[in-house]
Protein backbone atom coordinates (compact mmCIF):
# COMPACT_ATOMS: atom_id res chain seq x y z
CA UNK A 1 0.00 0.00 0.00
CA UNK A 2 0.96 3.57 -0.32
CA UNK A 3 2.29 5.68 2.86
CA UNK A 4 3.50 9.02 3.37
CA UNK A 5 6.84 8.72 5.18
CA UNK A 6 9.40 10.34 7.04
CA UNK A 7 12.36 9.16 8.20
CA UNK A 8 14.41 12.62 9.26
CA UNK A 9 12.87 16.07 11.04
CA UNK A 10 13.02 19.17 8.68
CA UNK A 11 10.75 21.18 6.50
CA UNK A 12 7.53 19.86 4.41
CA UNK A 13 9.89 18.03 1.58
CA UNK A 14 10.74 15.63 4.18
CA UNK A 15 7.28 13.78 3.79
CA UNK A 16 7.80 10.94 0.82
CA UNK A 17 5.44 8.99 -0.87
CA UNK A 18 6.03 5.13 -0.76
CA UNK A 19 5.56 1.50 -0.68
CA UNK A 20 4.98 -0.45 2.44
CA UNK A 21 3.52 -3.50 3.53
CA UNK A 22 -0.03 -3.44 3.89
CA UNK A 23 -1.46 -3.80 7.76
CA UNK A 24 -3.04 -7.07 9.18
CA UNK A 25 -5.94 -6.77 11.85
CA UNK A 26 -5.32 -8.19 15.01
CA UNK A 27 -8.03 -10.08 17.07
CA UNK A 28 -9.63 -6.82 18.35
CA UNK A 29 -8.79 -4.91 15.30
CA UNK A 30 -10.80 -3.55 12.21
CA UNK A 31 -8.98 -3.04 9.16
CA UNK A 32 -10.04 0.61 7.37
CA UNK A 33 -9.74 1.64 3.88
CA UNK A 34 -8.68 5.32 4.38
CA UNK A 35 -10.77 7.62 2.32
CA UNK A 36 -9.58 10.82 4.01
CA UNK A 37 -7.05 12.33 6.72
CA UNK A 38 -6.02 15.58 7.69
CA UNK A 39 -2.76 17.71 8.65
CA UNK A 40 -2.78 19.19 11.65
CA UNK A 41 -1.04 21.81 14.16
CA UNK A 42 0.47 18.54 15.68
CA UNK A 43 1.50 16.45 12.41
CA UNK A 44 3.91 19.95 11.56
CA UNK A 45 5.10 20.34 15.37
CA UNK A 46 5.78 16.58 15.16
CA UNK A 47 7.78 16.55 11.04
CA UNK A 48 9.51 19.66 11.65
CA UNK A 49 10.14 19.05 15.52
CA UNK A 50 9.22 22.52 16.56
CA UNK A 51 8.91 22.53 20.28
CA UNK A 52 9.74 24.98 22.79
CA UNK A 53 13.22 24.42 24.69
CA UNK A 54 11.54 23.63 27.79
CA UNK A 55 10.11 20.74 26.19
CA UNK A 56 12.81 19.54 24.00
CA UNK A 57 13.97 16.45 26.31
CA UNK A 58 10.85 15.24 26.72
CA UNK A 59 10.04 15.82 23.27
CA UNK A 60 13.16 13.65 22.06
CA UNK A 61 11.93 10.91 24.12
CA UNK A 62 8.41 10.69 22.59
CA UNK A 63 9.25 11.38 19.05
CA UNK A 64 13.02 10.08 18.81
CA UNK A 65 16.23 11.23 19.33
CA UNK A 66 17.98 11.33 15.97
CA UNK A 67 15.20 10.22 13.75
CA UNK A 68 11.41 9.63 14.34
CA UNK A 69 9.97 6.76 16.38
CA UNK A 70 6.99 6.80 13.47
CA UNK A 71 7.38 7.23 10.15
CA UNK A 72 4.04 7.62 9.55
CA UNK A 73 2.14 11.22 10.64
CA UNK A 74 -1.57 11.77 10.18
CA UNK A 75 -3.54 11.87 13.61
CA UNK A 76 -7.43 11.66 12.43
CA UNK A 77 -8.91 9.86 9.59
CA UNK A 78 -12.55 8.48 8.09
CA UNK A 79 -12.81 5.63 5.44
CA UNK A 80 -14.45 1.96 5.28
CA UNK A 81 -14.05 -1.11 7.35
CA UNK A 82 -12.38 -3.70 5.15
CA UNK A 83 -11.92 -6.62 7.54
CA UNK A 84 -12.30 -7.18 11.26
CA UNK A 85 -10.52 -9.20 13.80
CA UNK A 86 -11.75 -12.40 15.15
CA UNK A 87 -13.14 -11.25 18.75
CA UNK A 88 -14.56 -7.37 16.99
CA UNK A 89 -17.77 -7.00 18.00
CA UNK A 90 -18.87 -3.59 17.67
CA UNK A 91 -17.68 -3.26 13.44
CA UNK A 92 -18.63 -5.22 10.54
CA UNK A 93 -16.88 -4.98 6.97
CA UNK A 94 -18.12 -2.07 4.83
CA UNK A 95 -18.58 0.13 7.92
CA UNK A 96 -18.44 3.75 7.53
CA UNK A 97 -15.85 5.11 10.39
CA UNK A 98 -14.05 8.01 11.67
CA UNK A 99 -11.47 7.70 14.19
CA UNK A 100 -8.52 9.60 15.50
CA UNK A 101 -5.00 7.71 15.62
CA UNK A 102 -3.57 10.22 18.63
CA UNK A 103 -1.84 7.89 20.45
CA UNK A 104 0.50 6.05 17.37
CA UNK A 105 -0.25 8.76 14.33
CA UNK A 106 -0.24 6.49 11.36
CA UNK A 107 -3.02 7.75 9.29
CA UNK A 108 -1.10 9.35 6.03
CA UNK A 109 -1.94 5.43 4.75
CA UNK A 110 -4.33 3.38 2.20
CA UNK A 111 -5.25 0.95 5.11
CA UNK A 112 -4.96 1.72 8.87
CA UNK A 113 -5.47 -0.96 11.66
CA UNK A 114 -7.47 0.77 14.52
CA UNK A 115 -8.60 -1.29 17.85
CA UNK A 116 -12.26 -1.47 17.93
CA UNK A 117 -12.21 -0.05 21.78
CA UNK A 118 -10.31 3.07 20.96
CA UNK A 119 -11.43 6.40 18.83
CA UNK A 120 -13.58 5.19 16.40
CA UNK A 121 -17.22 5.62 15.58
CA UNK A 122 -19.31 5.14 12.92
CA UNK A 123 -19.49 8.25 10.56
CA UNK A 124 -21.67 10.62 10.39
CA UNK A 125 -24.88 9.81 7.54
CA UNK A 126 -25.08 13.47 6.52
CA UNK A 127 -21.61 14.43 5.80
CA UNK A 128 -18.66 13.46 3.24
CA UNK A 129 -15.39 11.58 4.36
CA UNK A 130 -13.43 14.74 4.30
CA UNK A 131 -15.95 16.02 6.48
CA UNK A 132 -15.52 13.21 9.04
CA UNK A 133 -12.25 12.78 8.97
CA UNK A 134 -11.88 16.44 9.90
CA UNK A 135 -13.77 15.56 13.25
CA UNK A 136 -11.89 13.08 15.67
CA UNK A 137 -9.04 15.53 16.91
CA UNK A 138 -10.13 19.19 16.78
CA UNK A 139 -14.07 18.61 18.09
CA UNK A 140 -12.80 15.83 20.10
CA UNK A 141 -10.51 18.40 22.10
CA UNK A 142 -12.81 21.55 22.37
CA UNK A 143 -15.35 18.79 23.77
CA UNK A 144 -13.34 17.30 26.36
CA UNK A 145 -11.83 20.59 27.80
CA UNK A 146 -15.50 22.47 27.68
CA UNK A 147 -16.55 19.46 29.90
CA UNK A 148 -13.75 20.01 32.17
CA UNK A 149 -14.49 23.45 32.75
CA UNK A 150 -18.33 22.16 33.23
CA UNK A 151 -19.52 24.72 31.08
CA UNK A 152 -22.74 25.79 31.96
CA UNK A 153 -25.97 27.22 30.12
CA UNK A 154 -25.90 31.22 30.78
CA UNK A 155 -22.15 30.94 31.61
CA UNK A 156 -19.51 34.25 29.38
CA UNK A 157 -17.23 32.08 27.09
CA UNK A 158 -14.19 33.46 25.25
CA UNK A 159 -12.96 31.79 22.76
CA UNK A 160 -9.25 32.86 21.75
CA UNK A 161 -8.59 31.64 18.29
CA UNK A 162 -12.11 31.13 17.27
CA UNK A 163 -11.20 30.36 13.50
CA UNK A 164 -9.17 27.37 13.72
CA UNK A 165 -9.66 23.79 14.17
CA UNK A 166 -10.23 23.65 17.99
CA UNK A 167 -11.54 27.23 18.17
CA UNK A 168 -14.24 26.74 15.71
CA UNK A 169 -15.65 23.58 17.31
CA UNK A 170 -15.41 24.97 20.63
CA UNK A 171 -17.40 28.02 19.98
CA UNK A 172 -20.11 25.64 18.38
CA UNK A 173 -20.05 23.47 21.23
CA UNK A 174 -19.77 26.37 24.09
CA UNK A 175 -23.44 27.08 22.09
CA UNK A 176 -25.01 23.94 22.41
CA UNK A 177 -24.58 24.27 25.92
CA UNK A 178 -26.45 27.59 26.19
CA UNK A 179 -23.59 29.30 26.75
CA UNK A 180 -23.00 32.64 25.83
CA UNK A 181 -19.90 33.08 23.25
CA UNK A 182 -17.59 35.61 22.20
CA UNK A 183 -14.91 34.60 19.77
CA UNK A 184 -11.66 36.58 19.02
CA UNK A 185 -10.42 36.24 15.45
CA UNK A 186 -8.76 38.55 12.95
CA UNK A 187 -10.30 40.40 10.35
CA UNK A 188 -10.56 38.07 7.44
CA UNK A 189 -12.49 35.71 9.80
CA UNK A 190 -14.73 37.46 11.36
CA UNK A 191 -18.24 36.62 9.25
CA UNK A 192 -17.15 33.06 9.92
CA UNK A 193 -17.17 32.76 13.74
CA UNK A 194 -20.38 34.86 13.38
CA UNK A 195 -21.92 32.36 10.95
CA UNK A 196 -20.98 29.57 14.06
CA UNK A 197 -23.27 30.96 16.28
CA UNK A 198 -20.73 33.56 17.97
CA UNK A 199 -22.80 36.18 19.85
CA UNK A 200 -20.08 38.62 19.61
CA UNK A 201 -16.63 38.88 17.78
CA UNK A 202 -13.63 40.73 18.60
CA UNK A 203 -11.52 41.28 15.74
CA UNK A 204 -8.05 41.78 17.36
CA UNK A 205 -6.28 43.61 14.33
CA UNK A 206 -8.27 46.65 15.21
CA UNK A 207 -9.85 46.14 18.80
CA UNK A 208 -7.95 44.76 22.24
CA UNK A 209 -9.94 42.04 24.05
CA UNK A 210 -8.68 43.01 26.92
CA UNK A 211 -10.24 46.15 27.12
CA UNK A 212 -13.70 45.62 26.53
CA UNK A 213 -14.83 45.55 29.67
CA UNK A 214 -16.15 42.45 29.67
CA UNK A 215 -15.61 39.29 31.87
CA UNK A 216 -15.90 35.67 31.27
CA UNK A 217 -16.96 32.31 33.19
CA UNK A 218 -14.91 30.38 30.71
CA UNK A 219 -11.55 31.90 28.62
CA UNK A 220 -10.74 29.12 26.00
CA UNK A 221 -7.47 29.68 24.73
CA UNK A 222 -7.23 27.62 21.47
CA UNK A 223 -3.68 28.96 19.50
CA UNK A 224 -1.77 30.13 22.84
CA UNK A 225 -1.38 33.65 21.39
CA UNK A 226 -3.31 35.61 24.01
CA UNK A 227 -1.53 36.74 26.99
CA UNK A 228 -1.63 35.08 30.06
CA UNK A 229 -2.04 38.29 32.65
CA UNK A 230 -4.47 39.99 30.14
CA UNK A 231 -6.96 36.68 30.17
CA UNK A 232 -6.57 36.84 33.72
CA UNK A 233 -8.07 40.41 33.65
CA UNK A 234 -11.20 39.24 31.77
CA UNK A 235 -11.65 35.71 34.07
CA UNK A 236 -14.22 35.97 36.60
CA UNK A 237 -13.02 35.18 40.70
CA UNK A 238 -13.90 31.39 40.23
CA UNK A 239 -14.25 31.36 36.34
CA UNK A 240 -12.19 28.96 34.51
CA UNK A 241 -9.10 29.10 32.08
CA UNK A 242 -8.57 26.35 29.26
CA UNK A 243 -5.38 26.46 27.09
CA UNK A 244 -5.27 23.40 24.92
CA UNK A 245 -1.86 23.78 23.66
CA UNK A 246 0.28 24.58 26.95
CA UNK A 247 0.91 21.27 28.91
CA UNK A 248 2.90 22.84 31.82
CA UNK A 249 2.20 26.13 33.79
CA UNK A 250 4.01 28.95 33.66
CA UNK A 251 5.28 31.00 36.94
CA UNK A 252 2.53 33.29 36.59
CA UNK A 253 0.63 30.42 36.43
CA UNK A 254 1.34 28.67 39.26
CA UNK A 255 0.67 31.95 41.44
CA UNK A 256 -2.42 32.56 40.19
CA UNK A 257 -3.33 28.58 41.13
CA UNK A 258 -1.91 29.34 44.92
CA UNK A 259 -3.45 32.99 45.11
CA UNK A 260 -6.76 32.60 43.80
CA UNK A 261 -9.58 30.52 43.24
CA UNK A 262 -9.59 30.53 39.71
CA UNK A 263 -9.17 27.00 38.00
CA UNK A 264 -6.29 26.36 35.29
CA UNK A 265 -6.86 23.89 32.86
CA UNK A 266 -3.67 22.72 30.93
CA UNK A 267 -3.26 20.73 27.71
CA UNK A 268 -3.95 16.73 27.68
CA UNK A 269 -5.04 14.22 25.78
CA UNK A 270 -8.37 13.38 25.47
CA UNK A 271 -9.46 10.04 26.55
CA UNK A 272 -9.00 7.15 23.56
CA UNK A 273 -12.10 5.68 23.80
CA UNK A 274 -15.39 6.14 21.44
CA UNK A 275 -17.66 8.11 23.59
CA UNK A 276 -17.05 11.86 22.38
CA UNK A 277 -17.11 10.90 18.85
CA UNK A 278 -20.30 8.88 19.36
CA UNK A 279 -21.69 12.13 21.13
CA UNK A 280 -19.82 14.20 18.29
CA UNK A 281 -21.89 12.05 15.97
CA UNK A 282 -25.19 12.91 16.88
CA UNK A 283 -24.81 16.52 17.12
CA UNK A 284 -23.52 16.38 13.46
CA UNK A 285 -26.46 14.22 12.47
CA UNK A 286 -28.48 16.65 14.26
CA UNK A 287 -27.08 19.19 11.81
CA UNK A 288 -26.02 21.17 15.72
CA UNK A 289 -22.06 21.14 14.64
CA UNK A 290 -20.62 22.00 11.61
CA UNK A 291 -17.32 21.25 10.38
CA UNK A 292 -15.00 24.17 8.91
CA UNK A 293 -12.60 23.09 5.84
CA UNK A 294 -10.49 25.62 4.29
CA UNK A 295 -8.72 23.69 1.64
CA UNK A 296 -8.92 19.60 0.67
CA UNK A 297 -5.28 18.09 -1.07
CA UNK A 298 -5.20 14.91 -2.72
CA UNK A 299 -2.51 12.13 -1.32
CA UNK A 300 0.14 13.49 -3.07
CA UNK A 301 0.24 16.94 -2.31
CA UNK A 302 0.75 16.09 1.45
CA UNK A 303 3.76 18.62 1.19
CA UNK A 304 1.66 21.15 -0.45
CA UNK A 305 -1.23 21.26 2.57
CA UNK A 306 2.59 20.95 5.39
CA UNK A 307 3.03 23.85 3.71
CA UNK A 308 0.15 25.70 3.58
CA UNK A 309 -1.31 24.83 7.29
CA UNK A 310 2.88 25.51 9.03
CA UNK A 311 2.09 29.06 7.54
CA UNK A 312 -0.42 29.13 10.49
CA UNK A 313 -3.37 30.73 8.96
CA UNK A 314 -5.67 28.12 8.20
CA UNK A 315 -9.76 28.32 9.06
CA UNK A 316 -10.81 25.34 10.76
CA UNK A 317 -9.08 22.09 8.93
CA UNK A 318 -6.92 21.03 5.88
CA UNK A 319 -8.25 17.47 4.70
CA UNK A 320 -6.51 15.16 2.56
CA UNK A 321 -7.83 12.79 0.18
CA UNK A 322 -6.86 9.17 -0.19
CA UNK A 323 -8.14 8.01 -3.12
CA UNK A 324 -6.23 4.89 -4.51
CA UNK A 325 -7.34 5.13 -7.70
CA UNK A 326 -5.55 8.56 -8.59
CA UNK A 327 -2.54 7.83 -6.45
Amino acid sequence: MKAIVYSKYGPPDVLQLKEIEKPIPKENEILVKVKATTVTVADIRSRSFTVPPAFWLPARISLGFKQPKKEILGMELAGVVESVGKNVKRFKEGDEVFAASLAGFGAYVEYKCLPEDGPVSIKPSNITYEEAAAIPIGARTALFFLRKANIQKGQKVLVYGASGSVGSYAIQLAKYFEAEVTGVCSTTNVELVKSLGADKVIDYTTEDFSSNGETYDVIFEAVNKSSFTDCMKLLKKDGTYINVTEPLPSARMLWTQLTTRKKLILSRNSPETPEALNFLKELVESRKLKVVIDRIYPFDEIVEAHQYVGEGHKKGNVVITVDQNKI
